[in-house]
């Protein structure tokens, strides 16, 4: 094989397996492995989105550990399916997009890839290429191989048809054209997140139909968000985007919880697999400490998005902000008269807080408050002490709540 030194069949295994969900089926791949030839393997996206987050690049890694390898990759870009949408862990019809919003997020899509991937050893094709030229006997042939029945069965979709929910008839096409792509390009490993494993084995179905030696479907766990709660989605605003700026995704790295931390290094980091073992290891052990694992991850993740020697950078701009307790350059600045004092001869701080900024409403800002959570120039403020002395604020004031959120009067 291309790439570094050949490994084993099973130090193959070792590597691709680490961080996988299901392997369909694992007999198969060994068999494929044990051919001695470089594998072609899969990766489909619909560029739905212009921004990546760190949960869309954990197939992407995957992927890169497959070249590493030294198989070939071949990255899908669904400019077809796409005009489609997935329906994949859907309660409703995806809205449509235009051809021009596709292509314009397939760019920026293709651009933040190759952060992970090696350019040189990646194929990118688009699949708009052979299903828009579909005729009509064409799609009607790839259709008459599948089973309304079986499609039925999908999880999204019996959900949506038991509740009486709409499942609008061109979305039982997209697990049909995706499969097709498969068949188009000869895959031998297709690769998704957990949530895609029916597509994944629609296209088995169909490249055994075509007379094919079927493809191996490999999922990937979705990457639960920095809240630790839910999956990592920009609308739930737990995400880590790839195009965030150094310091902010180092210090978003640095809020996860601490139990996530050995998913966060087996899904997003570069590390080998047997230092990510060792990694869990410890956590299972009680001998890991999470703060110094986090500040590593996100040197390491900084560096893997911006370049070597961004995450030093950024890892000693969060020592200045956050445990130095100095205050960021790019603070948001406000006028000194909003701390004008009101009748009583003080400056009502709850005000205060939600006209620049900290708090979104004054009974947050006064939980703040009463949290102790507050800083006036550094100083904590007293529980209850809603209303301030006005001599508290002139120009450079900085005003502080938690470690993330500042302003600062002028």
């Amino acid at each position: 094989m291309e790439g570094r030194a050949v490994l084993s069949v099973d130090e193959q295994l070792k590597v691709i397996t680490s961080g996988t969900m299901q392997v369909v089926p694992m007999d198969e791949l060994k068999k494929k492995l044990e051919k001695g030839t470089p594998l072609n393997i899969k990766l489909g996206v619909d560029p739905t989105s212009p921004d990546l987050h760190l949960g869309h690049a954990v197939p992407l890694r995957k992927m890169r550990q497959f070249q590493d390898l030294g198989h070939k990759v071949t990255l899908i870009i669904g400019n077809g399916t796409a005009l489609i949408g997935d329906p994949s862990g859907r309660d409703s019809t995806r809205p449509p997009l235009t051809e021009e919003q596709v292509e314009a997020n397939a760019k920026t899509y293709v651009e933040q890839a190759m952060k992970v991937l090696d350019p040189e050893k990646t194929t990118i094709v688009h699949n708009g290429d052979w299903i828009k030229p579909l005729d009509l006997g064409s799609m009607l042939g790839l259709m008459s191989k599948f089973n309304v029945a079986r499609i039925l069965e999908r999880e999204d979709f019996h959900n949506r048809y038991t509740n009486g929910q709409s499942i609008a008839l061109h979305e039982f096409i997209y697990p049909v054209l995706q499969a097709y792509d498969s068949v188009v390009i000869k895959a031998d490993v297709e690769m998704g997140g957990n949530d895609q494993i029916f597509n994944l084995l629609a296209g088995r179905d169909l490249m055994r139909a075509e007379g094919m030696e079927p493809q191996v479907a490999l999922t990937v766990p979705l990457l639960v968000g920095t809240d630790g709660v839910k999956k990592m989605s920009k609308s739930y605003g737990n995400y880590i985007g790839l195009t965030d700026e150094p310091n902010d995704m180092f210090g978003k790295v640095m809020s996860i919880a601490d139990e996530i931390v050995p998913m966060y290094y087996r899904l997003c980091s570069t590390l080998s697999i047997e230092e990510m073992d060792a990694i869990d290891e410890a956590f299972a052990n009680g001998t890991a400490d999470a703060y110094q694992l986090k500040r590593a991850l996100g040197v390491n993740i900084v560096d893997l998005y911006h370049g070597e020697g961004a995450g030093e950078k950024a890892m000693a701009a969060f020592d200045a902000q956050f445990k130095k307790g100095e205050m960021p350059d790019d603070v948001a600045e406000f006028p000194v008269s909003l701390a004008a004092p009101n009748d009583e001869g003080k400056v009502y701080l709850a005000k205060l807080l939600v006209d620049v900024e900290i708090a979104k409403s004054t009974g947050e800002a006064r939980r703040l408050i009463d949290g102790g959570g507050v800083k006036i120039d550094g100083q904590v403020v007293a529980p209850k002490s809603y209303n301030v002395d006005p001599e508290l604020f002139h120009s450079g004031t900085a005003l502080q709540s938690g470690k993330k959120h500042w302003a600062k009067l002028v």
